[in-house]
């Protein structure tokens, strides 16, 4: 029987509500396991675990309802320990660790922002903010879409364009957005879009954040901004245990 940890608290952290269930088939009941000053948030796991939409969404029921009574250092979906007295051992031995964190995530929350591009109006920005680009766009349109060599050099210049765009970008929204928040941590890059970052964000101050992030996409529409959070500070908390975030 191994032990699934949701999530680290302080030993004085308010009860969790009775009844509460975790991940399994049946889910099982969630437990409070308490070693001096903290704590750790856990259910028996008798079965290899599998990344099921209703265990990711247990699991993050379990960290939202331990986060309403205070703060929680929240593990990502996947930390499995051999049994409790492992998951014990790893609080003894890092509790100053882990109350550290617990202060410095008090009372914020995490909001993530992925960027990407409108395709139509970064190509109009670029040709307008390049010359070179423009003059020949209009030389092939007066020629009727011009020679296939003359397209193939408007499209190596386009592409450039766009790809220093989005390096530009990238800095334009940490640099717009980092002054409202308390820490920002990358986020894994894809293909899909230009940048990835979470915030960590005072409670008090959201309303600044997502302000900040409405001012961005006005100035810039050019920018497709979407924006997830409030939510537990995954990207802020590190733990000897921390699983490697899952595909």
């Amino acid at each position: 029987m191994s032990t699934y940890v949701y999530g680290i608290v302080r030993a004085s952290h308010p009860a969790l509500p009775e009844g509460l269930e975790g991940i399994g088939e049946p889910p099982q009941p969630v437990r409070v396991l308490p070693q001096g000053e903290v704590a750790a948030i856990i259910s028996d796991l008798s079965a290899e675990l599998r990344p099921k939409r209703r265990h990711l969404l247990a699991h993050q029921r379990v960290v939202d309802a331990a986060g309403a009574g205070g703060v929680v250092l929240p593990m990502r979906f996947g930390n499995v320990s051999p049994d409790d007295d492992t998951v014990s051992s790893v609080l003894s031995d890092h509790t100053e660790e882990f109350l550290q964190q617990l202060d410095a995530l008090d009372g914020r929350t995490e909001y993530n922002l992925k960027a990407n591009h409108d395709e139509e109006a970064v190509l109009r920005l670029v040709t307008a903010e390049n010359p070179e680009i423009k003059s020949l766009a209009e030389a092939n349109r007066e020629a009727g879409g011009g020679s296939h060599q003359d397209q193939l050099r408007l499209g190596e210049m386009i592409a450039t364009a766009v790809q220093a765009r989005e390096t530009e970008d990238a800095d334009l929204v940490r640099q717009a957005l980092e002054p409202a928040a308390e820490a920002v941590s990358p986020g894994p890059q894809s293909s899909g879009w230009l940048t990835n970052l979470s915030f960590l964000v005072e409670r008090s101050s959201a309303d600044r954040f997502r302000t900040a992030v409405d001012t961005l996409g006005q100035k810039h529409p050019h920018l497709e901004l979407r924006l997830s959070g409030p939510m537990p500070p995954y990207s802020f908390v590190s733990t000897p245990s921390d699983p490697e975030p899952e595909d």
